[in-house]
C-alpha cells in the first residue's frame, strides 16, 4: 500500500454564537490560524470558536463531497447526532 503524500480534511468548527462552521482544507494547522486571526470573512465576528471534529481523506474530491453534504439538511442531523 502506497502512504499517500497528502491529506484533505473537511473540519467543524463551534463558534461563539453556537452555530457550527464547516470547512475544507489541505493544512489544517494554517487553516485554524487564518480562522484565529480573523482572515476568514464567515467566522471573523463568531470568535472565539472551537474546533469539535475533522476528518482527513487522501481524495480530494471525497472530502468535497463530505464537505458538501455536512452542510446539507441531512448532513446537519448526522453531525449533530454522530459528531458532537
Amino acid at each position: 500500500m502506497e502512504i499517500p503524500k497528502s491529506f484533505w480534511t473537511v473540519y467543524v468548527l463551534k463558534l461563539s454564537n453556537n452555530k457550527y462552521y464547516v470547512g475544507f482544507t489541505s493544512h489544517l494547522g494554517g487553516r485554524l490560524q487564518e480562522h484565529k486571526k480573523g482572515s476568514v470573512n464567515s467566522t471573523k465576528i463568531y470568535r472565539p470558536f472551537e474546533l469539535v471534529s475533522w476528518f482527513n481523506f487522501t481524495d480530494k474530491y471525497v472530502a468535497l463531497k463530505f464537505e458538501k453534504y455536512l452542510k446539507s439538511g441531512s448532513g446537519h442531523a448526522f453531525r449533530n447526532k454522530r459528531l458532537l
